[in-house]
């Protein structure tokens, strides 16, 4: 099972444990309205246990069931439309099935409309809000909403982190020949393909820069099996496999090149109007002064030899030692290795 099922799974689970919580909440509230002296009371037949198993079954039954088409289908279909337009679609398909629902049950006999309509409109609120969060979650990148949501990081932690600073190849001519409308859209692509592989290798897409995306590892993460390496050559792998797509839509199939490092950063929310998560520290600068390199050595990647010998990945790539290395802004010099697959 790869990550990105993995990251769906476990937002359906909350999804269902959420709604089922809902359900419970719902029948509790209904119950404390209908013992209050200013109630008629409860109808005849009526039984709590049973009134909790209906609320909760129901919230069991419309999570497994919208719950899935929302984390499987509205969320991958529907990815590069805005947030309010799968929030109100949503809501607005809900809305349906329930008048549906209700116009079954009043063929079937006489329900209580009122009590419907009112349980339609809490859950056609709850699914809308589900929406939302679902796509904020996506917005800052899987599980940092929840870090900021609990204060992870209001108080700056140290933590080693790998990071990987990916380019696009001659990025101001491509833009010049596409026009920035049209170059916006290749960009708005790219950066949609990468994410699968990004994802399937534990990675976390920290930033955007203009033409190129800073991803970040727990350190544990990136070491497992190369992964951080291993996501390099999937990216390249995903965006040689869409050519024919980059090629009718732009002319160009977008080539890049990356550098990659670890280190001991600071970790810590920044910002007041718009609060995030940053990493600082030295190891983003030398990455990115290890990135600046490929150009000049003519090299797709170039790890830090500190890095590679804690991959210990010597037997599945080839390396080329690029000695010794001043880089700029920096007194020290640094042992680079340059990679490519085995062939």
């Amino acid at each position: 099972m790869n990550r990105r099922m993995q990251f769906k799974i476990k937002q359906l689970c909350i999804i269902i444990v959420s709604w089922m919580v809902i359900g419970f909440i719902i029948a509790v509230y209904d119950h404390l309205v209908l013992m209050t002296h200013s109630a008629q009371g409860p109808a005849p037949g009526y039984s709590f246990p049973i009134a909790l198993a209906i609320n909760m079954g129901a919230g069991l039954f419309g999570s497994i069931v919208g719950g899935s088409v929302l984390v499987f289908y509205i969320n991958v279909k529907y990815q590069d439309k805005s947030y309010a337009y799968t929030v109100i679609a949503v809501t607005l398909s809900f809305i349906l099935i329930i008048i549906i629902i209700n116009i079954i049950l009043s063929m079937m006999g006489k329900p209580d409309l009122l009590r419907m309509a009112k349980n339609g409109l809490v859950w056609s609120v709850i699914v809308a809000i589900t929406q939302f969060l679902i796509q904020i979650n996506s917005k800052f990148g899987h599980g940092i909403f929840w870090d900021i949501i609990r204060g992870k990081y209001n108080t700056p932690k140290e933590e080693r982190r790998i990071f990987m600073f990916l380019d696009i190849n001659s990025s101001t001519s491509i833009a010049e020949k596409l026009g920035d409308q049209k170059y916006h859209e290749l960009l708005k692509d790219f950066f949609s393909d990468i994410t699968n592989p990004i994802i399937d290798n534990k990675g976390e897409i920290y930033q955007y820069v203009g033409d190129e995306v800073v991803v970040a590892w727990k350190y544990e993460d990136g070491i497992e099996n190369g992964k951080c390496i291993n996501c390099f050559f999937d990216i390249k792998t995903q965006i040689n496999s869409l050519q024919e797509k980059y090629l009718k839509l732009y002319g160009v199939v977008p080539a890049f090149k990356a550098g990659i490092h670890c280190g001991k950063v600071i970790a810590g929310e920044v910002g007041i109007i718009k609060r995030d998560i940053t990493y600082s520290g030295d190891v983003l600068n030398t990455t990115s002064r290890i990135q600046s390199l490929c150009k000049e050595f003519n090299q797709e990647i170039i790890a830090s030899a500190d890095l590679i010998t804690e991959l210990g990945i010597t037997s599945n790539y080839n390396l080329q030692t690029l000695g010794s290395i001043k880089l700029r802004g920096k007194e020290k010099e640094m042992m680079l290795v340059a990679l490519a697959p085995l062939h």
